[in-house]
């Protein structure tokens, strides 16, 4: 969990956390306190790599191979 945290930040996952953050304090300076939920998904998206932020499904798991011509011939 600590490496998820610490390695492998991307401009998406800083613009997630930076888009949550400023999501919870306006929440907060408008009493909108159903917002501040909404700004703590997406600071966690960044933050922990989960969701849309993490790039290639976190832990690679949708990773496609490419086929080469001698697997698939046509």
């Amino acid at each position: 969990m600590r490496d998820r945290i610490l390695k492998n930040w991307t401009l998406a996952r800083g613009f997630y956390v930076l888009v949550g953050t400023i999501i919870i304090v306006n929440s907060y300076m408008d009493e909108q306190w159903y917002g501040i939920l909404f700004g703590a998904y997406f600071a966690a998206m960044g933050v922990f790599s989960f969701g849309c932020a993490s790039g290639n499904c976190a832990g690679g798991n949708c990773e496609v191979k490419p086929t080469s011509k001698e697997d698939n011939p046509t």
